[in-house]
């Protein structure tokens, strides 16, 4: 697994500026460029190309040319966007989170052979169980509803987030269990009008439309070097967040037709030390 920034913890913690931002967001007068419009199965999928904001640590107001913003299913969406909720659906957040999931569904966290619980040490966050059809049911019957508050809330897209979980599973979870879970979720999605994004995770770009995914939300694809495998996948309906300057150069000076942002690697909100966003 590549290193992510801490963008979870950093969203759990910021609650209450998020939704003061969001407030404000919400209320902002000034005209904002139009969110794309529903395809024929009531899906609304995101324009290539469009201009693009990463706000998973906590929700600011968008600048002026912005059309897309991805923030945290927490957080409100901003009227006359393309809004991506992010959801986490293949581990639990840190810190309170884990002991959420202790306390309501500990049979749905994933434990090891030794019994102990089986974590991402680059973020200390223990794995959810998709080994099983059961299991991953059951999964669905918590992460389903967090989809549905997407829909409700007025989201255009939910991004859930550890779709490569099975990489650092000691063997306990494989790369079909992803995919049979990323099904139940994107058909959830689509059931309720939202698209859903591939994150990460270029091992299964082969097999995108197969899971249903409509476009894709990735980290470091300049650095990687995997930025023409998701654009050909999905015919430009990319958004790359880079957090190198150097890699942002590369990325927009070679794939134009990629959405890319550079933000800083805990993506502070605007206003706070730290913050940095940049795009072509």
């Amino acid at each position: 697994m590549r290193p992510l920034p801490r963008t979870r913890a950093a969203a759990t913690a910021a609650v209450l500026l998020m939704l003061l931002s969001a407030c404000s967001a919400t209320t902002d007068p000034r005209p904002r460029p139009t969110a794309p419009g529903p395809d024929e199965d009531g899906v609304r999928r995101p324009a290539a190309g469009a201009v693009f904001d990463y706000q998973l640590g906590g929700a600011y107001r968008p600048t002026d040319d912005v059309e897309a913003v991805s923030r945290d299913r927490g957080a409100e969406p901003v009227p006359g966007l393309y809004n991506i909720c992010y959801v986490n659906a293949f581990q639990t957040q840190p810190g309170a989170a884990v002991a959420w999931w202790r306390k309501k569904h500990p049979d749905l966290l994933l434990h090891g052979r030794d019994g102990e619980l089986v974590v991402d040490e680059d973020w200390d966050e223990p794995l959810l169980d998709l080994s099983s059809a059961a299991k991953r049911r059951s999964l669905l019957g918590v992460v389903g509803p967090w989809i549905d508050g997407c829909a409700e809330r007025g989201f255009d897209a939910v991004e859930p987030d550890n779709l490569d979980s099975y990489t650092r599973s000691d063997g306990l979870l494989s790369e079909a269990d992803a995919i049979a879970f990323a099904r139940l979720l994107a058909d959830r999605a689509h059931a309720r009008g939202l698209a859903i994004a591939q994150k990460n995770t270029a091992e299964l770009l082969d097999g995108h439309e197969d899971i249903g995914f409509d476009f894709a939300l990735v980290e470091e694809c300049a650095r990687y070097e995997e930025c023409p495998r998701f654009t050909r996948a999905y015919d430009g309906r990319v958004f790359d967040v880079e957090y190198e300057q150097e890699d942002f150069a590369t990325a927009c000076r070679t794939w134009p037709r990629l959405s890319v942002v550079l933000r800083d690697r805990d993506v502070h909100p605007a206003g706070e030390p730290g913050h940095v966003r940049e795009t072509c």
